[in-house]
């Protein structure tokens, strides 16, 4: 079984390039630790590595989350394309503010309720079993709920994402390739995030829904970029304007009628 430990470290060619600096120094001050495709399986002992920042895992065997408590400054952290399942031990990591566990085999969405500061959640393209989609713990989405910017859900069987409403802080969100259907339940959603520029529901049954792109521009009114396409400003403000107009021909209408029903009911 291939550890990432202080070992393994000690024999890569980044320490061998140091000079001038003992292996204890050059732990000390490392914030920087690549190890992705080196067919590691499991996070051993770094506790003596307290500067790391940023770690990139990806590409690996890894198949949990651990010994990383030691890890407070860490910001970044790249672990997609392991065989994850549980999303664990990350209660420490209280600076980490981008999440990459894309490619794993995660089933659930939780653990994640200490992270005050994760701007980006990145859980695209899970290796999950038949009939099973990506679930998420209501705790984790309310401890998110204020800075989460960034979410990537793409291709996880999801064919609801009511439950994400409470994100109100999210500037992109990608659920491309998954199951959703309702066009009502993604306007409802898109009207409570006030801040996404940038959607992407390609691959989804609901695309073809009449007027699929028209009805989720008018739903919310700060996209910039929707499924891969630009939302110009002239392109919304014709599209608010057209449906501004149909809602006073309603109203008109039932006035009419109302009128009507009221002159037949006094004869």
């Amino acid at each position: 079984m291939v550890s990432l430990t202080v070992d393994l470290i000690s024999k890569s060619n980044h320490f061998k390039k140091q000079r001038g600096i003992s292996f204890a120094q050059y732990l000390k001050t490392l914030t920087h630790l690549h190890f992705s495709n080196k067919n590691i399986e499991e996070i051993g002992d770094l506790s003596v590595c307290g500067n790391l920042s940023v770690l990139y895992l990806y590409d690996n065997n890894i198949t949990q989350i651990r010994n990383l408590d030691f890890a407070s400054n860490v910001t970044h952290l790249y672990m997609q394309n392991n065989n994850i399942t549980h999303i664990d031990n990350l209660h420490n990591l209280r600076k980490l503010s981008n999440l990459y566990l894309g490619g794993n085999r995660i089933a659930a969405v939780e653990g994640l309720e200490q992270l005050h500061h994760l701007k980006e959640l990145h859980l695209e393209n899970q290796r999950l079993g038949p009939g099973e989609k990506l679930l998420f713990d209501s705790r984790t989405l309310l401890s998110l709920a204020e800075t989460l910017c960034i979410l990537n859900i793409n291709n996880n069987n999801i064919d609801d994402i009511t439950e994400l409403s409470v994100l109100k802080n999210l500037q992109h969100f990608s659920a491309a390739l998954n199951k959703l259907q309702s066009i009502e339940e993604i306007e409802e959603v898109l009207r409570l995030w006030p801040q996404l520029l940038l959607l992407d529901l390609r691959g989804n049954p609901v695309c073809k829904e009449l007027k699929y792109r028209d009805r989720l521009i008018t739903a919310c009114k700060s996209l910039e970029m929707f499924d891969g396409r630009k939302v110009s400003e002239a392109t919304r403000r014709f599209l608010l304007w057209k449906k501004s107009r149909k809602h006073l021909e309603e109203k008109k209408q039932v006035h009419t009628l109302s009128a009507n029903d009221h002159l037949l009911f006094n004869r």
